[in-house]
């Protein structure tokens, strides 16, 4: 049986990935991820975001977004889309900010609704090596907020 959340720091690079499933279709958990002006209804962190260039779900779209960062700063958390096969997988890099992981949804579906994988990674380089533990935790928290999405995929936010 696979684990619900896995998490590792393996020759340098950093791993974060969890998984869960909701209660919708593939089809309807991908439209809502593809969309990254939803970000804010279940990641707590994103304090602003917009659609910089391109449409929801295709490969190049950038969003700039806000993220709340140490201290209560924000910081700039800007990505684009890099993989869109609808319904199974969504990817994405973090294009600006202090760490600039690759991401990917995977989805598949499970009985009558979806088991919904998100994993990041991330390589350090240079002296971001020496905050390995501190970034892999925010990559936790971010995999972690998937029992969030599923509340509001399910109608319970």
């Amino acid at each position: 049986m696979r684990k619900s959340s896995e998490r590792r720091i393996e020759r340098g690079t950093v791993h974060s990935e969890n998984s869960i499933v909701v209660k919708r279709t593939p089809d309807e958990v991908f439209a809502f991820l593809a969309d990254g002006l939803n970000n804010p209804r279940w990641r707590p962190g994103v304090r602003s975001i917009e659609l910089a260039q391109g449409a929801p779900g295709q490969v190049g779209t950038v969003y700039r977004q806000k993220l709340a960062g140490p201290g209560g700063r924000a910081v700039d958390g800007d990505y684009e889309i890099t993989t869109a096969e609808a319904p199974r997988t969504l990817a994405f890099r973090v294009t600006a900010g202090p760490a600039r992981p690759t991401g990917r949804y995977t989805l598949q579906p499970e009985g009558t609704g979806t088991r919904l994988t998100f994993a990041l990674d991330l390589e350090p380089k240079g002296l971001m090596r020496l905050m390995s533990g501190t970034i892999h935790k925010t990559m936790e928290s971010e995999v972690g907020q998937l029992p969030r999405l599923k509340q509001v995929l399910e109608g319970g936010a």
